[in-house]
């Protein structure tokens, strides 16, 4: 154990930092950040409505295997370059290692729109669990009004929470990540055999797990050329949930024989992920109600509650009764809490190794680690205020029809699977690359490519509008006109803000990159003498134990 972890403070010598952090986390510890990141009971759960109103359960069911697939080819081509790059800086510093000309501007770039991804992953985590817990609340008080207000208060809680968790240091973050993993596997199978072994009149039953949606939900009507569409939409409730796995890279420098099993984890956390998310979801389809009207109406709620976030569990309570499925959604929201503490975790890891290589305005405040804890507690501080910027844009809409959170995750999964992109070319384009001890064998361009296409495809799909432009919104009848026209020229909760705001963090990156970044900014940065890395370790050591 000991002869491994000097051997990974060696590599890290090698590339250029020293062992600030605590190397204390285990292959399994790592791997639980990333499958709590993905964690099908947040995105599975919270996005469930996204298949309902697209190609229905056909589309959910087949999702999985789809989208689990072309996420694992794009993880595997991540693994190979993590094991040789296994640092806390991750995809951006990868690029510019493989950059074989401008490496500042790569890594800038690929910087910039991992950390846009990571606040969009804990914006969208945290505030979908906002909306779980006030419908939990609603169990108990029908009374309880969910508005935009009360969710983002208690968003604020929940993000508040999880940043005093992680300042405690990475033992308490391991311990919650892996009973995080052991939560999600015994919650879903608890979700699972309740569904499976409880059967109520109307309910769809497993001959019918691949029917289609029923028609006009978004508005959108016509022949095959909508139907794939839509089915296409459809696809991004799995694609949402199977993301964010670059966390095993960013917890590198905090794990044990970092080289294997930072690549291991990455993988490992999909394709089990895909699996559980396959058959919690075969679950639920069964459930469903066969009636058009019912299944609508749990789709997109009513009474005030209508959160389209909120249609899993509301299908809970139509499936087994508001007594069990109370129990189930508290599992849910349990599983949802890990997630959003592990996404801190990871961004807090990134922003302080992008600040440690000066990316950052007040970079030397973001670096900064906690001498007693050796984590790094402003950039958790850093991250929290930034999803709290991105959480306010929920108060910008009318009703819950959750368009905020669509937009948030746009945001995430567009963001990440951007600087995901980067890295990947890099490395197809870059023939002196070293592979690690985990690498793909020589299957790197198929895999590599492939994951390529498939990054461009969704995010065409992402941009792409999931509401006819001028349909009105399940529910709002008074907005259409007797001749079923909309008064008006557009309707704010059908637009999809997310080409908008990715373009638009686009220009702003890119301007601060002309205008200022590329003055300054080097890329990653030697942090000094392989003396002077031991040195820094020494003085870290020392504050620990209070004898400096």
């Amino acid at each position: 154990m000991a002869d491994i972890v000097d051997h990974d403070r060696d590599h890290l010598h090698h590339l250029g930092y020293a062992q600030e952090l605590r190397r204390g986390l285990g292959g399994f510890s790592n791997f639980a950040i990333s499958f709590s990141i993905i964690s099908i009971l947040a995105g599975g759960m919270t996005s469930y409505w996204l298949g309902m109103v697209t190609g229905g359960p056909r589309v959910i069911m087949v999702g999985w295997v789809v989208v689990g697939f072309f996420a694992l080819l794009v993880g595997m081509s991540m693994g190979e370059i993590c094991s040789s790059y296994p640092t806390a800086g991750g995809l951006y510093y990868w690029s510019a290692k493989l950059a074989r000309n401008n490496g500042a501007r790569w890594a800038w770039f690929t910087g910039w729109f991992n950390l846009l991804g990571q606040i969009g992953v804990i914006a969208s985590v945290d505030y979908a669990l906002a909306i779980f817990i006030g419908y939990f609340v609603r169990m108990f008080d029908d009374g309880f009004r969910l508005t935009a207000l009360t969710i983002f208060g208690i968003y604020m809680l929940v993000l508040l929470s999880h940043a005093v968790l992680n300042i405690f240091g990475v033992k308490l973050v391991r311990i919650l990540g892996d009973v995080s993993v052991w939560w999600h596997v015994v919650g879903v199978a608890i979700i699972f055999g309740v569904l499976m072994f409880t059967s109520r009149p109307g309910q769809r039953g497993l001959g019918h797990l691949f029917d289609s949606a029923p028609p006009g939900l978004t508005g959108w009507t016509g022949g095959t050329f909508v139907t794939i569409y839509l089915f296409g939409l459809g696809l991004l409730l799995a694609q949402y949930t199977i993301t964010g796995f670059d966390a095993s890279a960013h917890v590198s420098e905090e794990t044990v024989g970092a080289r294997t099993e930072a690549p291991k984890a990455i993988v490992r956390a999909i394709y089990v992920s895909a699996i559980a998310g396959l058959l919690l979801n075969l679950a639920m389809n069964k459930a469903l109600p066969k009636d058009n009207d019912a299944y609508t109406a749990i789709a997109f709620g009513g009474g005030g509650d209508t959160f389209l976030v909120n249609a899993a569990p509301r299908l809970l309570s139509s499936a087994v009764g508001d007594a069990t499925a109370k129990l189930l959604v508290l599992i849910s929201i349990v599983a949802q809490y890990f997630c959003g503490m592990a996404s801190v975790t990871a961004n807090s890891r990134m922003i302080y190794a992008f600040s440690r290589d000066g990316a950052l305005p007040f970079s030397k405040v973001w670096h900064k680690i906690n001498p007693k804890t050796r984590t790094p507690t402003n950039s958790i501080w850093l991250g929290m205020g930034l999803a709290t910027i991105v959480g306010a844009l929920s108060l910008y809409q009318k009703g819950g029809f959750s368009t905020a959170f669509f937009a948030m995750t746009g945001i995430c999964v567009i963001g990440l699977y951007i600087s995901y992109a980067i890295p990947i070319y890099l490395r197809l384009t870059n023939p002196d690359f070293q592979v690690g001890p985990w690498n793909l064998k020589g299957k790197h361009k198929i895999v590599g490519w492939t994951s390529l296409v498939w990054i461009g495809f969704i995010t065409i799909l992402f941009f792409a509008p999931l509401f006819y432009p001028f349909w009105p919104i399940w529910g709002e009848k008074n907005a259409q006109n007797a001749d079923g026209s909309v008064t008006g020229l557009f309707r704010q909760n059908n637009f999809n803000f997310t080409a908008v705001l990715i373009i638009g963090s686009f220009v702003v990156i890119a301007l601060y990159w002309a205008l200022s970044g590329r003055k300054w900014f080097t890329g990653p940065k030697v942090q000094g003498s392989p003396e002077e890395l031991r040195a820094i370790e020494r003085e870290l050591d020392a504050l620990e134990h209070g004898t400096l």
